[in-house]
């Protein structure tokens, strides 16, 4: 009689989870989603933040929360988080972030999104003095290098990326697999009865306008689309540009230097349920990130029957295929031409937004929840 496979506990870490955190927040949300409705066997246990507590209500019986309420990259994440898996008895872990408690004893499997901190060792990208980001960037290095080393998985979230890891670190090539993130399900039924304007005023915006959403990194390239924008909007004088994105110090940052730009709002915080009005009544999405893992959302716009204007870096002709026209992030006159070449034409446009809707098709959380499933299950 053949043995029936062996049921294990498994630990996520979703101190990320919720679309707050943003990329990461967003991936450790949909996985867990995707984890419940294709593994009805695995026990799961969930870690999380009281400040994300709430937000998580399981939906499969196998999945308990537990409370790990240690900030990240600080000290007692790595000395109470190894701790508090040790006592929980995981069989596997899983960190779905480059960032492991380094004495944590339990077999795990790492998901790591990009390398941007590798490619982009600038302390422009921190808040923090000359010292501490010196040390803070070390501590980077050591941490990802010994998830890398120490993970019995790798998962990388495009090719891009996993060329990347194999680049920078020596690690089997066995050991890495490549699942792509999804797209959500949206749909214009989301904003069925909705007065768009009334949520358009909310956020201060003005149609007609060009849009981003996402945060405001400097590696997301903001200050060099607000410099085209200008050019463009010389031509186009009633134009706006949506920089959509929670306030924080980066975003409070690049408005206190372009803040005097015409046409540029900043709308802070957008809910989940008022971006499909802030997509379908948009122009187009411009994403000018010079360095992306997946690049989710551009992707999430395309639904929506937004036409895509991308920079051409890293993973983005991978992952947008023909479904963008694309820029040289470096060349603002570029940028301003591309964005420029589907305001007026027409017929460009519609044919980036049936392209959009085929290139969507490609991607699926729930997907990304089987195949990561499978990849649990390679530890049975």
């Amino acid at each position: 009689m053949k043995n029936e496979k062996r049921q294990m506990k498994i630990g996520i870490d979703a101190r990320f989870y919720g679309p707050k955190q943003t990329g990461p927040g967003r991936y450790v949300q949909k996985l867990v989603e995707g984890l419940e409705k294709n593994d009805k066997r695995n026990q799961y246990l969930i870690f999380l933040r009281k400040e994300n507590w709430n937000e998580y209500v399981p939906q499969n019986p196998n999945f308990k929360k537990a409370l790990a309420d240690y900030p990240w990259y600080g000290i007692k994440e790595q000395v109470l988080m190894p701790f508090k898996i040790h006592q929980s008895k995981v069989d596997l872990m899983h960190f779905p972030h480059f960032n492991i408690p380094i004495f944590c004893t339990r077999p795990f499997v790492i998901t790591i999104h990009d390398l941007i901190l590798k490619r982009f060792p600038t302390r422009r990208a921190s808040t923090l003095g000359p010292v501490k980001y010196w040390l803070k960037n070390m501590a980077y290095n050591m941490v990802i290098s010994l998830a890398a080393k120490r993970a019995k998985k790798i998962i990388a979230i495009s090719e891009f990326t996993k060329k990347d890891i194999l680049k920078y670190f020596k690690v089997n090539p066995e050991k890495m697999e490549m699942i792509y993130e999804g797209v959500s399900d949206f749909s214009v039924k989301d904003s069925e009865g909705i007065d768009k304007e009334i949520i358009l005023d909310k956020y201060g915006i003005k149609k007609p306008y060009i849009l981003y959403v996402g945060n405001s990194y400097p590696h997301k390239n903001l200050n060099r689309l607000i410099l085209a924008f200008d050019k463009l909007r010389k031509e186009k004088k009633d134009l706006n540009l949506v920089l959509a994105g929670r306030k924080e110090y980066f975003y409070n940052r690049l408005e206190k230097e372009y803040g005097n730009f015409k046409n540029v709002i900043f709308t802070d915080f957008v809910l989940d349920e008022d971006l499909p009005i802030l997509y379908q009544n948009a122009e187009l999405y411009v994403f000018p990130s010079l360095c992306e893992g997946f690049g989710l959302p551009p992707l999430e716009a395309m639904p929506h029957g937004l036409p895509v204007v991308s920079s051409n870096s890293s993973c983005l002709p991978e992952v947008l295929g023909k479904a963008a026209i694309y820029f040289d992030p470096y060349n603002i006159d570029d940028m301003t031409n591309k964005l420029r070449q589907v305001l007026n034409k027409k017929e460009l446009k519609e044919e980036l937004i049936q392209e959009g809707k085929k290139q969507i098709g490609k991607y699926s959380w729930d997907k990304m929840g089987r195949e990561t499933v499978r990849v649990y299950n390679l530890f049975e």
